[in-house]
């Protein structure tokens, strides 16, 4: 896998640390708009994972030891 849940940790406190008072009218406005993009993004990822971490608790509680899930959770 290329990217980790700690390479969107470092990102989002990197946006947060980011300290650029020089920026005014357009430029700040593009970079309020970046910064709503990547917090969407990573609400996304977020919940993406927070669903294979549903499904892998599912397993785990599974009484059917045939129990298997989609694909896309492995």
């Amino acid at each position: 896998m290329r990217n980790k849940q700690i390479d969107l940790d470092n990102h989002l406190f990197a946006e947060l640390e980011r300290d650029d008072e020089s920026l005014t009218g357009e430029a700040l406005e593009a970079e309020i708009k970046r910064a709503r993009a990547v917090s969407s993004v990573a609400a996304q990822i977020n919940a993406s994972r927070a669903n294979s971490l549903r499904a892998a608790q599912f397993m785990d509680q599974a009484a059917d030891a045939r129990a298997s899930l989609p694909e896309g959770f492995r």
